[in-house]
């Protein structure tokens, strides 16, 4: 379940064209998109959200929920644990293959290019002691 705050990510993602075309254009995206949603807290880069010290987050499946709501396609069941590699398989070697071939990657962690077009949306991702940023 995710906060209810005044500031939304996910109308913010909703409404802004150029991010809506990224994640219906290219499921690598997409699914980093969905990893960065996991396991972590967002803030908008405003002076009120920032001294209240207002955050949003959301759970990995309500993230999964947000892609497919913005590819228009699916459920959130199309990226729920998308990040944990080929699931058929339990097999290490095999799982690093996959994420690699796929360009995904864990719940949690955040690309340069997710942090960056999150920035530019006014948003920061608040990180803790465990950071997982590729």
């Amino acid at each position: 379940m995710r906060n209810k705050l005044e500031h939304d990510l996910e109308t913010d993602l909703l409404k802004t064209a150029w991010i809506v075309d990224k994640i219906r254009d290219d499921d690598r995206y997409a699914q980093n998109l969905y990893a960065a949603l996991c396991n972590n807290q967002f803030q908008k880069s405003e002076v009120w959200p920032i001294l209240k010290d207002e955050v949003w987050s959301c759970s990995w499946r309500y993230a999964g929920g947000v892609i497919a709501d913005i590819r228009e396609q699916g459920d959130y069941m199309d990226w729920y644990c998308s990040g944990m590699g080929g699931l058929a398989t339990y097999d290490a070697e095999e799982n690093k293959e996959f994420m690699s071939k796929m360009n995904y990657v864990p719940e949690g962690a955040v690309t340069k290019e997710i942090k960056e077009d999150l920035h530019k949306l006014g948003w920061n991702i608040v990180t803790g002691p465990n950071d997982n940023n590729i």
